[in-house]
């Protein structure tokens, strides 16, 4: 991880200081309100330009890993996601609808990093990524209609504005750009010089995106201080779930300990960014909406960060149960 990618959480920390603060001016509040797509869309689509679509067929080599996160992600994690909502906000519904975007939404590119750290499958864990990407996509509104029709306005026709306008649009572009520079550049430069930019240039501009809209929405913040500190405890209850989940799953399918990392990492990396884009075009009078999302980025990191360091204490002690080469030579 680059300098920017190991210190994202303190940024993110600093620029909502740094929004609430700068918020309290006067005249500062609709003009940020106007930056926070821009800031989104740029930084979707510097996600979306690193996601190689063409693996599509190439992931289900491995239907054990690939089938098995795909049902957890868009059949199990909907449904935890709704339970967890009726036991801890069933008296807050923008922080419910908030809760549900930010669980049906997989990640597509941060849990790659920490695939990589503890020593998983990485190339699989890519394969799985262009299916996370566009099952979200198609499945996100149908999930919002079904699980959170009743709780807000649902908009739908800025609902669907939303999706193309933050997911499809940023897509488009980001893969013309990679046709683009990998047939002028070559794929070799494109996968050393232009890749590693693409991480840094999101976090920086998902932070921007996250001050501009503690700026715009700091009233609403400050009489409401204690509404994201209690979407943290669903939040965390999800990822120790899963986890466990995770862990049983693997050992029932006897995943290698590569395929187990990257499986863990697939079903408990969400993609809040995405999810925070649609919020903001789609519930433009539920502001609690995309706040909420914004504490998917402040929890993610440290916890896939934990996480990471548990993966690794299994491989070195030799406590993963998933590897046949670890079982055949303690036989």
């Amino acid at each position: 991880m680059d300098f920017v990618e190991k210190y994202q959480t303190v940024f993110v920390l600093v620029v909502i200081g740094g929004g609430l603060a700068v918020g309290q001016v006067s005249g500062v509040a609709p003009v940020a309100d106007q930056l926070i797509l821009p800031f989104l869309m740029v930084m979707l689509f510097a996600a979306f330009a690193g996601i190689p679509l063409s693996r599509l067929r190439s992931a289900f080599k491995n239907r054990r890993v690939v089938g098995s996160s795909l049902l957890i992600n868009f059949i199990w994690s909907p449904l935890l996601a709704v339970a967890l909502d009726a036991i801890f906000l069933r008296d807050h519904p923008a922080l419910w609808v908030g809760l549900i975007m930010l669980m049906v939404t997989p990640c597509t590119d941060w849990y790659l990093i920490f695939t990589d750290i503890a020593g998983g499958d990485v190339p699989l864990a890519t394969s799985i990524l262009p299916y996370n990407l566009v099952l979200q996509l198609i499945l996100l509104p149908l999930y919002l209609y079904v699980f959170a029709g009743e709780l807000v306005t649902l908009p739908v026709e800025l609902l669907v504005e939303s999706v193309v306008l933050v997911l499809i649009v940023p897509l488009v572009l980001g893969g013309i750009a990679r046709w683009g520079l990998t047939r002028q550049m070559g794929q070799q430069w494109f996968n050393r010089q232009f890749l590693p930019k693409l991480s840094p240039l999101q976090i920086i501009f998902l932070s921007l995106a996250i001050g501009a809209m503690f700026a715009s929405q700091g009233e609403v913040i400050l009489e409401n201080p204690g509404l994201l500190a209690l979407l943290a405890v669903p939040v965390i209850v999800f990822y120790a779930i899963n986890l466990g989940i995770g862990f049983g799953v693997g050992r029932v399918l006897s995943f290698s300990y590569k395929e187990m990392v990257c499986f863990n990492n697939t079903i408990l990396s969400r993609n809040s960014p995405t999810a925070l884009a649609i919020a903001v075009v789609a519930f433009p009078h539920e502001p609690l909406i995309p706040l909420a999302l914004v504490i998917g980025p402040l929890l993610e990191l440290p916890l896939l960060g934990v996480i990471a360091h548990i993966h690794v204490a299994i491989r070195d002690r030799e406590w993963c149960p998933f590897d046949p080469a670890i079982l055949f030579s303690r036989g």
